[in-house]
């Protein structure tokens, strides 16, 4: 009676730190993506100053690759179709229109930290202005109250 408990307590301790061991490893991986290049050649380019409100609301082209540019740089925390799965906040909640363009652009821009730890990588210097607002664009296509 004794080998039968310790051997369930044993294989219970390994699927908790299994578990634990996975856990850690996605909250290691939230944020850890490589980011991938948005082509927004075919966009008005919006220069070096910052717009507090998003030029391409609306847009059809903006649209289109702001959809693709999620679906590389954002979709592995946020979810695909910005159906979050839990880890990060679910964008399909943000207001369309310019009451939360500033919110969404300074979000992206400098990132997500909460005592010390990184909810989400600032994207300045890595994706373009252009491409920023492009997916914000294709977030309001797909907004639920």
């Amino acid at each position: 009676m004794k080998l039968k408990e310790t051997t369930a307590r044993t294989s219970r301790n390994l699927v908790v730190a299994g578990l634990i061991g996975a856990i850690a490893a996605l909250a290691h991986a939230h944020g850890d993506v490589t980011p991938q290049a948005v082509d927004t050649s075919t966009l008005k380019q919006l220069g070096d100053d910052w717009l507090d409100t998003n030029p391409y609301a609306g847009d059809a082209e903006a649209i289109r690759i702001g959809s693709s540019a999620y679906n590389q740089n954002c979709a592995r925390c946020h979810g695909l179709g910005a159906v979050s799965g839990g880890i990060a906040p679910d964008l399909r909640k943000l207001e369309p229109g310019p009451e939360d363009d500033e919110f969404f652009i300074q979000k992206v821009r400098n990132g997500v930290t909460r005592n010390g730890a990184v909810y989400m990588p600032p994207f300045e210097g890595i994706l373009t202005q252009e491409a920023m607002w492009s997916i914000r664009a294709w977030l309001e296509t797909v907004h639920e109250d």
